[in-house]
């Protein structure tokens, strides 16, 4: 399943837990749905404007490209770019 990934099954779950800590729950409240051309990618939209973040990380920033983008003042980043461009506070 993870054939391409680097880490171990130990490391990939250290990560996970990692990011966990460091997460917070966000209930969404209201349906944006701004008719992205995969209807599958939606939901990530909604649940940034749930968030109110203003940046979704995605290999597939294609289909994040649009009004309802703009109007949400979202932006889709590759994770390479997301990493390049990250400062620590």
């Amino acid at each position: 399943m993870f054939i391409d990934c680097l880490l171990d099954a130990g490391e990939r779950a250290e990560l996970l837990d990692s990011f966990l800590s460091v997460s917070r729950w966000v209930s969404v409240y209201f349906l944006w749905r701004p008719n992205l051309p995969d209807e599958a990618d939606n939901h990530l939209v909604d649940l940034a404007a749930a968030a109110a973040s203003t940046i979704i990380i995605s290999n597939n920033v294609r289909d994040f490209d649009g009004e309802q983008m703009r109007f949400l003042n979202i932006n889709a980043v590759t994770p390479g770019d997301f990493m390049a461009n990250w400062e620590m506070d």
